[in-house]
């Protein structure tokens, strides 16, 4: 009895291992995952399959479809409804009328029964031909259903699947139906071809890490937001899968935990997305346009999963190979319906060739003395038998039988001549239809540039491919907390109101302490945190700060040695005590200085006055000690024992300005040298921004700095001694003017205009050459092309940067301007072809 029920307990596991694995196949072939045969879910196939059945050109009732669908689809109502208005929200296969939701704002679709849909002209045209569809049983066995529809068009590309099953998923993103149409084309034509993801939502993408869709990509979607004013920014986008809705909320909860400061939101989007943010007075445009991007869904990361059903299981592939089975399935489904065509066109001309021979011959009149069903078919198959020996396909009974069913008006009324022209047009039909075959690829070619011209008007791309810059989040998170000291007790937080205030911070800063003994950390902000006594310094601790370098005097305890030593903490493990002595137990900390632009400094060192030193004081500088690691142990300073250090003056900084880069791909600066080089930059130093409407601009150089380099003519470090140049058309004078002058006006992030702003006005050229001739070419009296010159200096003087500037020639009209830089001693006389001016011809 006992063997008994264990061996009726292996049976269960043995059939509950069968019956997962069977579930667990179920849900992954017929329900989460597209066949790569149609690019279809289950569902989606079904929905389709039964709006054929139920299609006669008009609309019907959502409700009607759900209802027809579940004759074929065993999953219930509400799975159809949800898969057939995201289907009707792709705006591609299905064509539909009423409220069917907003896929931007989250809005839901209205009830099934007020909603209607039928078949797009698309869908028809691609998606549907039973004489070449494959059918099996329903589910219930009362009717069939495809297998696979033979939709002749990457369908999954353009709609995008998501689907999770048991232990699987899929996530194709949908891509442009232009692009994919002209990638197949160019896969039929052996050409290489690129896609990348476009949403229906638009705004931008950075596909660098997209790696062709495949498992482990990744891509990065942001919101187009713009600033309207200083205080206003407009949203004029969303991520994908991102609504308004829960976009304003991601806003609305960084606003609410201190990451970004918003005065109000408010959404407007109706046939277009805005949301319109109002800004805090003092809060930067800029700074929050990339706290938006790093703390809300402003900026979405997506994983694409690239995995299909083929041959009834399931592959990961690539979008890529995705989409060359795709056209390969296509150009075999064009060839399957030609072959299907060139049989009915040959059945066709062997009917009417079998009609021909059988009347023009008089066969039917053998019959007239047949008494029986039997010899009239003999009667006809033997009168046919000379004449049918170049027929394609034998004469079968239906054959015959169809020969008897021809009327007798009709014979009477035969017109030879017509059959004849009947069957040279079958004939030319076929001769078309085998060329087709013969040269399949021409004909895909033809098919696909013919939905292009068909379906595409209105499917460009909307998604802008860019590369985005990364965003710190720690360097754009709102600075609105206060960081305290306890030093004697040796505590740091945000909560120690009654102890001493070390600066401002954010609730993600790192805190640097470093304490009297040498030891020192970096841990993170809370609101109050132990990190040990005598605390000689703390401060918000920036990564891969080289520029805040720390001036340390320490004795150590073993040698009774003072050392000197500068370094920088560019990066540790947090929440870990390093030591900056020896390490020796018992040292300490002499004299500590924090310079956040690597400053050296000189000090005084006085010794004790019982030491057996000469000189009982002495300076030193730490300009002649070089910046080392963190973990250098430092120079000897004295042998001695050292009574008192203070500091004598201040220095100049030891690695000089911050080296500043510009990217003209996004538009910002980096210190990582990518890009064009402005230069080094102290902490007075500003940014010249020249702007193509006329306008210049002075900013400061913070990396969180936004530049529209779309707008701008140049963009460099301002120097107050510089002479700057501008070549410029006055729209109102309609005459040219050249401009030198100095910029007094350094006001930051407020526009002056160095032109006219008359309408028509145009910034020609801008430099900021020492000594420079200007080029340009023009057309004589008989039409030649020429080129002169002159040279600046003789030109204009320099004045202040409001001054209109000097004509550049009062009869002339020029074109290909350039400023060309040249030497002191060739900027002496004008080019000898300027006194040509007088004859030139205007154009």
């Amino acid at each position: 009895m006992e063997k008994d029920n264990i061996n009726q307990l292996k049976n269960i596991s043995d059939m509950y291992e069968d019956w997962f694995l069977d579930y667990a196949s179920y849900v992954i072939l017929e329900r989460a995952i597209p066949k790569i045969d149609d690019g279809l879910k289950p569902v989606q196939r079904r929905i389709l399959h039964s709006m054929k059945d139920i299609d006669d050109g008009r609309y019907n009732k959502v409700a009607n479809i759900i209802g027809h669908t579940m004759q074929y689809h065993p999953h219930g109502d509400q799975a159809i409804g949800d898969a057939l208005v995201l289907l009707g929200q792709k705006d591609l296969l299905i064509d539909t009328q009423g409220n069917w939701g907003d896929f931007r704002t989250g809005d839901r679709a209205a009830a099934p029964r007020y909603i209607e849909a039928r078949l797009s002209k698309f869908s028809l045209d691609v998606c549907f031909n039973n004489n070449i569809t494959e059918f099996q049983d329903s589910y219930d066995g009362r009717k069939k259903e495809p297998i696979a529809l033979p939709v002749k068009f990457p369908i999954l590309l353009v709609h995008g699947v998501e689907g999770i099953a048991v232990g699987l998923s899929t996530k194709i993103l949908p891509h442009n139906f232009v692009e994919i149409i002209k990638s197949s084309i160019a896969i039929i034509k052996d050409k290489p071809f690129k896609i990348f993801p476009d949403f229906q939502t638009g705004g931008l993408i950075d596909v660098s890490d997209y790696k062709k869709g495949k498992k482990g990509g990744k891509i990065r979607v942001r919101s187009h937001v713009e600033a309207l004013d200083k205080h206003t920014l407009v949203i004029t986008s969303l991520p994908y899968n991102i609504t308004s809705s829960n976009l304003i909320e991601s806003i609305i909860k960084a606003n609410n935990s201190g990451k970004i400061k918003i005065k109000s939101i408010e959404d407007n989007t109706a046939q277009k997305v805005e949301i319109i943010i109002h800004l805090i007075k003092g809060v930067s445009p800029d700074v929050t346009i990339d706290a938006l991007y790093a703390f809300t869904n402003c900026e979405v990361s997506i994983s694409p999963n690239c995995c299909i059903i083929s041959n009834d299981k399931p592959e990961f592939t690539s979008v890529d190979s995705l989409l060359k089975e795709s056209t390969n399935n296509t150009v075999l489904l064009l060839r399957m319906e030609l072959e299907f065509d060139l049989q009915v066109f040959k059945k066709k001309l062997h009917s009417l060739l079998l009609e021909q021979i059988f009347i023009e011959n008089k066969i039917y009149r053998k019959i007239e003395n047949c008494e029986t069903w039997e010899q009239v078919l003999n009667a006809i198959s033997k009168g046919l038998e000379p004449y049918v020996e170049h027929l394609e396909f034998d004469v079968r009974d239906e054959d015959i039988l169809r020969l008897t069913e021809i009327k007798i008006k009709k014979i009477s009324k035969y017109d030879s001549q017509k059959q004849k022209g009947n069957i040279e047009k079958i004939k030319l039909d076929i001769q078309e239809v085998e060329n087709n075959i013969m040269h399949i690829n021409d004909y895909a070619v033809r098919y696909f540039e013919r939905l292009l011209q068909t379906y595409g008007d209105g499917k460009e791309r909307k998604t802008e491919i860019v590369v985005f810059d990364s965003i710190s989040a720690r360097r754009v998170v709102l600075v609105n907390k206060k960081l305290f000291i306890n030093r004697k007790d040796g505590f740091i937080g945000l909560s120690l109101k009654n102890d001493e205030f070390v600066s401002n911070c954010s609730s993600m800063d790192n805190i640097i302490v470093f304490l009297k003994d040498g030891r020192y950390m970096v841990t993170k902000i809370e609101n109050k945190k132990y990190v040990g006594k005598d605390i000689i310094h703390a401060a918000v601790w920036k990564k891969n700060d080289e520029h805040m370098v720390y001036n340390v005097v320490y004795e150590d305890s073993i040698t009774g040695y003072s050392f000197v030593k500068r370094f920088a903490v560019t990066g540790l493990i947090k929440d870990k005590f390093y030591d900056l002595t020896r390490g020796n137990e018992n040292s300490k900390i002499l004299y500590f200085t924090y310079n956040a632009n690597s400053e050296s400094e000189e000090i005084n060192i006085f010794l004790h006055g019982n030491t057996k030193a000469k000189r009982k004081a002495f300076d030193f500088d730490f300009k002649d000690l070089a910046i080392k690691s963190r973990s250098s142990k430092g120079n000897i300073l004295t042998k001695y024992k050292v009574r008192k250090i203070v500091q004598k003056s201040m220095g100049t900084s030891t690695l000089g300005g911050r080296k500043i880069y510009l990217d003209k791909n996004i538009g910002r600066l980096n210190s990582q040298e990518v890009g064009d080089y402005l230069g080094s930059f102290e902490s007075n130093d500003k940014i010249l921004v020249v702007y193509k409407d006329g306008k210049y601009e002075m900013t400061n150089f913070e990396l969180t700095n936004r530049y529209r380099m779309s707008e701008i003519k140049d963009i460099q470090k301002f120097n107050k001694e510089s002479v700057y140049s501008i070549l410029y058309y006055h729209g109102k004078l309609k005459k040219y003017y050249l401009k030198r002058f100095y910029i007094d006006t350094q006001v930051l992030n407020k526009k002056f205009d160095i032109i006219s702003d008359s309408r028509g006005s145009k910034l020609l050229l801008f430099s900021n050459f020492k000594n420079y001739k200007i080029q340009y070419n023009y057309r004589t009296k008989r039409g030649e092309k020429k080129t002169n010159s002159l040279f600046a200096k003789n030109v204009v003087d320099v004045k202040g940067w409001k001054a209109v500037g000097n004509q550049v020639d009062t009869k002339l009209r020029m074109s290909g301007f350039s400023f060309n830089e040249i030497n002191d001693e060739d900027s002496v006389n004008l080019d000898s072809r300027e006194d040509e001016s007088e004859n030139l011809q205007l154009f």
